[in-house]
């Protein structure tokens, strides 16, 4: 996700530039036309397409539905904990006080327990240095028991972590309380993770969330986790696994040309709609604007045919306000409210082609090179 955002950044930022300059240069545009309602025009590889309920409909993301998470359900009902460096036993054997606490009944189990050391061994009376690391509370009480049993008649041995040291994870970003956390003897999802670190702040992206491990990256949507309760969201968490949250900086969209104050708008939790985001912007210059010429240009995959899809919506009829308030945006998207109809807009889409196609260009050889 992360290259992908790096990918479009300079060519989202010199397109927003080319419309502005374009805005500057042509003293109007204009592309509403009755007569080609309904139809879709091709400039140069970029379609207008007119913002109708068809085009709502087919817009329109489904809903994340309730899913249930078979791997992860398997996985926590195999989890067991494996002992490694720096984790601190705790063994009692039953009548043997001198071997359960050597250093004291005052010390806590943690302080007089046995400490992992870097070799992956404990050293305990009796039975000198025991091999741990890898193993299971279970296989180590095992292995103490049957060694001690050549001094002690049927040993009743018990083993426990008292300080889990060796294993952990890292939540960083929008939390309330990043840092690291230890992987215990019970399991640690993703979910848990956040409520670890006391949820999300204000300015978290929780639908982009990056869980990389061993140099991997999964995107995740707490969105769907926690709003839709999509479960396959949910992972169980490894050694030196970072769970990162970002900022929702790039969660903006770009609102450009005849508006009262031109201006980025974040999109917030609950998403954006295009009469939300006009509205954010003090709605369109009655003075200026052709309210039939609210454009939405929007960039596509870099692998798709077109660089960007751009839709019209006339709010010049009543019925549109409906639409725009239906019409969701995404991040990067960029709203541009042409001026007084004394052009085209055909007129504009041509001295920002050399730019589109540049950009497109550098684009596709970017994805080409990333193939190899």
């Amino acid at each position: 996700m992360n290259a992908f955002y790096q990918k479009w950044k300079a060519p989202l930022v010199g397109l927003s530039l080319s419309i502005a300059l374009a805005g500057c240069a042509v003293p109007g545009s204009y592309v509403y036309d009755d007569s080609a309602e309904g139809k879709t025009d091709q400039v140069d590889n970029l379609r207008i397409q007119l913002v109708t309920p068809e085009l709502l409909r087919k817009l329109k993301k489904p809903e994340a539905q309730v899913q249930i998470n078979p791997v992860l359900d398997s996985e926590i009902s195999r989890y067991d904990y494996r002992v490694g460096a720096g984790d601190v036993l705790s063994i009692t054997v039953w009548d043997h006080p001198e071997l359960t606490i050597p250093a004291g009944s005052y010390r806590s189990a943690e302080d007089a327990g046995n400490w992992v050391h870097n070799d992956g061994t404990i050293f305990y009376p009796y039975i000198g240095s025991v091999q741990v690391n890898g193993l299971t509370v279970t296989e180590i009480r095992d292995i103490v028991a049957r060694r001690l049993s050549k001094y002690i008649e049927e040993p009743q041995v018990d083993v426990s972590v008292a300080a889990f040291r060796s294993q952990r994870i890292y939540v960083t970003g929008e939390v309330q309380n990043p840092g690291q956390q230890a992987i215990t003897n019970v399991p640690l999802t993703v979910l848990d993770a956040i409520n670890s670190a006391k949820g999300l702040s204000e300015d978290a992206d929780w639908r982009h969330v990056v869980l990389t491990r061993q140099g991997q990256e999964v995107s995740l949507s707490l969105h769907s986790l926690f709003e839709n309760g999509d479960l396959t969201q949910n992972h169980l968490l490894r050694h030196n696994d970072v769970l990162h949250v970002p900022r929702n900086d790039y969660q903006k969209v770009f609102v450009l040309g005849e508006v009262n104050e031109p201006q980025p708008v974040m999109i917030q939790r609950a998403g954006l709609s295009l009469a939300e985001a006009l509205a954010e912007v003090g709605g369109l210059n009655e003075g200026q604007a052709d309210a039939s010429g609210v454009f939405v240009i929007r960039a596509n995959a870099p692998d798709a045919e077109e660089f960007a899809s751009v839709y019209q919506i006339n709010l010049k009829d009543a019925r549109s306000y409906v639409f725009a308030d239906q019409f969701e945006l995404q991040a990067r998207d960029m709203v541009y409210v042409t001026t007084q109809p004394v052009g085209r807009w055909n007129r504009i889409l041509g001295q920002l082609m050399p730019t589109i196609n540049a950009i497109y260009q550098s684009t596709r050889s970017i994805t080409e090179i990333n193939d190899i």
